[in-house]
């Protein structure tokens, strides 16, 4: 399909990065744009043993042959954009819009001092927030004034617009998940914007009518970071027995566990207008599948686990992760 929105569909943390990474790498996308809040938001995927983060550039930075674009609605922090361009060696295929918002220390020093965001909403101290914030007073720095990026500059909506004309392979990464979204998340105990599917779309300057599928991604179980509802909270005793004990990607604190919720994965479906699914950490709740690249090889448990999101959602599962490794992958796309 020319164009693709990946979204997170519970609090974060479901394994976007290792999605879009496989993707790019099978399917060979011309572009990769970014939407979502900003550097709040890490991506984490794994090739041939060596793990790999991004904060801001999308996570199809592997692939040599994709440009790499982050949207207008994403908040640019300067230094950690210039590293990762350093660290994956991608100054000729990254391009950043001139309307991105910019992070400065003063951002910074305001999420970390502030006892409502850092201590009863359990924000990650980037600077996000009141970055945001200043945005919509309309008195927040934009990337066009800045001269350290100005090489980088471009109009990423017209970019990906004429890509999609021209029938091009564009992939669209979301951030965050569908219920740390401000509209539509468990508030207060949410990111400081939308993050669903269509405020993806916006945040790249794409129109409804130009997206083909919408890829929702779900953990085999459910994870969050930070304050808020969790329904069936399990203790992080029962978490670390299981193997569901986990630590964000940006901040290193521990995240919350649940079983995988049904209801909350249909809300997301229906807010999302998602067309399939990407189910990931299979292997973690069924170790047996760790490395599995062939459904019919998984165990008659993992194949049941499947089948009822199928059955529940009403959704194709096309793409399971049963392993950190890119590769570690059932997709099952030619087959539904």
């Amino acid at each position: 399909m020319p164009c693709i929105v990946t979204v997170g569909g519970f609090y974060g943390d479901e394994g976007k990065g290792k999605i879009v990474a496989y993707l790019s790498i099978k399917d060979n996308y011309d572009i990769a744009a970014r939407g979502g809040a900003g550097p709040n938001a890490g991506h984490t995927f794994v090739q041939n043993n060596k793990e790999f983060k991004v904060r801001m550039l999308p996570s199809a930075v592997l692939n040599k042959d994709t440009r790499l674009l982050i949207g207008a609605g994403v908040l640019i922090e300067p230094n950690i954009l210039l590293k990762e361009i350093e660290t994956f060696n991608t100054t000729d295929r990254t391009f950043v819009d001139f309307q991105c918002g910019i992070i400065e220390k003063i951002h910074q020093d305001k999420d970390k001092n502030s006892n409502h965001l850092k201590n009863l909403i359990g924000t990650t101290g980037t600077g996000t927030g009141p970055a945001n914030a200043d945005r919509a007073l309309r008195s927040l720095r934009l990337a066009k004034d800045l001269p350290e990026i100005a090489l980088f500059l471009e109009d990423v909506s017209n970019s990906i617009n004429h890509s999609i004309d021209n029938k091009e392979k564009v992939l669209i990464e979301g951030t965050q998940g569908t219920f740390l979204s401000l509209f539509h998340g468990t508030y207060p105990f949410v990111t400081s914007k939308d993050v669903s599917a269509s405020a993806i779309c916006s945040d790249v300057g794409v129109g409804p009518k130009k997206i083909d599928e919408v890829l929702i991604v779900f953990k085999s179980y459910v994870t969050r970071v930070g304050e808020g509802p969790l329904n069936s909270e399990i203790s992080a005793e029962q978490a670390k027995e299981r193997n569901w004990l986990e630590y964000g990607s940006v901040t290193g604190r521990q995240r919350r566990s649940a079983p995988f919720d049904y209801d909350l994965a249909k809300k997301a479906i229906r807010i999302n207008s998602a067309t399939q699914v990407a189910l990931t950490k299979l292997d973690i709740v069924f170790p047996e599948s760790k490395g599995i690249t062939d459904f019919s090889k998984l165990s008659a448990k993992a194949k049941e686990f499947v089948d009822n999101i199928e059955s529940e959602t009403g959704l194709p599962v096309t793409i399971i992760g049963t392993g950190a490794e890119i590769m570690d992958t059932i997709d099952r796309r030619s087959n539904k």
